[in-house]
């Protein structure tokens, strides 16, 4: 059988854009943060992640700018060969010192920082255990992993007891949940899993790619529940609040400097250019002088999950600025989808398998920078575009 045959049979995304309900890859002219532009017409963005707006800062900008003047564009190896740069380890040093760790270690991406650390750590008489809401690379890294994997449901603490019971004791155990669900914009119930790793014996690793900048007065959601030094890894991204591409993870000496000469896609991907490593440092000064960022996307999240309630939209249970719209149907959650986004409004839908069938959503998230202006014509957009879709 030829292995191509599976291609020419996928037809749903070409379906999809024969009827013009086609979500993905939509080319933009520009992206200047809270608009962007598409075929000459503005757009009011409610799809990033750059929570802080901090993506077309002036400081930001002009760190990448002199980085490049300083290092070139790329530095064409793994950090493990030729790839490391003095940037890179000062921004390590103080990454460590703003999530409240030891040590951390950079990687090319977040999904490299989750599959390099997870497998190099689960080796085969190891269990790791995971959230089912659990963001993909995180489940990927634990499948490069040995071990054996198990879940428990989405934040139930009582389920998540049964599966600890129900691994030998000499086995190695790690817990790893989001520290913010990508989806549904909740939080890790934290303060009942360090309990329950600690009677169990168990390790704790928070990926809070969408918590950094946003929880815990910008440095997690570990923070946030006053436990960094109750949770053994703290894992993010750079390509969200910090405002540029990479990620890293921070934990005890030992533990890092294992993973710095074990973690794969470490050793086997080149670094991230200068550039990138001087954005995300412009970020955390810029976060360390300006608190009130922080508070200033917590509260427009306040303001619009209260005005998506009011209006008679599911959003679950957000308590952060990601604010899903649960639509429950895919054909309604598309047509939602294209009315929002001619009628001026960027989101992102959200189909099975990625969430739960009659979970599909219309993903929402803002920034610091969002006015109440264009949130108020958000929510203008969404009533009207609901009523007519009988969704609200």
């Amino acid at each position: 059988m030829d292995i191509f045959k599976k291609c020419s049979q996928f037809t749903k995304a070409k379906d999809a854009m024969e009827q013009g309900l086609y979500p993905y890859f939509i080319p933009l002219d520009e992206n200047e943060g809270t608009e962007v532009v598409y075929e000459g017409k503005r757009i009011i963005m409610c799809g990033s992640n750059n929570y802080l707006g901090l993506t077309t800062h002036p400081k930001v900008k002009e760190a990448a700018k002199q980085a490049v003047d300083r290092y070139g564009t790329s530095c064409t190896g793994s950090r493990f060969l030729n790839g490391t740069l003095k940037i890179h380890e000062q921004l390590e040093h103080e990454l460590a010192e703003f999530v409240g760790k030891q040590e951390a270690l950079i990687f090319s991406t977040g999904m490299q920082t989750n599959l390099g650390t997870i497998s190099s750590l689960i080796g085969r008489d190891d269990v790791v255990i995971l959230d089912k809401e659990d963001h993909a690379s995180i489940v990927d890294g634990a499948r490069l992993g040995f071990g054996k994997i198990e879940r428990f449901r989405h934040n139930d603490i009582d389920h998540l007891e049964r599966v600890l019971k129900s691994i030998p004791e000499e086995k190695g155990k790690l817990i790893i949940v989001d520290g913010v669900f990508s989806m549904g914009g909740d939080l890790a119930d934290l303060p009942g899993i360090v309990p329950l790793a600690k009677k169990y014996n168990v390790r704790v690793m928070v990926d809070d790619a969408h918590g950094m900048g946003v929880t815990g007065d910008g440095r997690g959601t570990a923070a946030q529940f006053g436990l960094t030094d109750e949770v053994d890894l703290i894992m993010s991204t750079f390509s969200k609040a910090f405002a540029s591409l990479g990620g890293f993870i921070a934990g005890d000496a030992e533990t890092i400097h294992f993973i710095k000469h074990n973690a794969r896609s470490l050793i086997f991907s080149a670094s991230i250019p200068a550039a990138n490593a001087a954005s995300v440092l412009a970020v955390l000064d810029i976060i360390r002088k300006e608190p009130e960022r922080v508070m200033r996307v917590n509260e427009i999240a306040d303001y619009m999950q209260k005005s998506f309630r009011e209006t008679g939209f599911n959003i679950g249970d957000s308590v952060t600025p990601i604010i899903p719209v649960i639509i429950g149907d895919d054909t309604k959650t598309f047509m939602m989808w294209k009315y929002l986004f001619e009628k001026g409004v960027f989101v992102n839908p959200v189909i099975s398998p990625a969430v739960a069938p009659g979970q599909q959503l219309l993903r929402t998230s803002y920034m610091a920078t969002h006015t109440y202006e264009q949130m108020d014509r958000v929510l203008q957009i969404f009533k009207q575009v609901g009523k007519e879709l009988g969704i609200n």
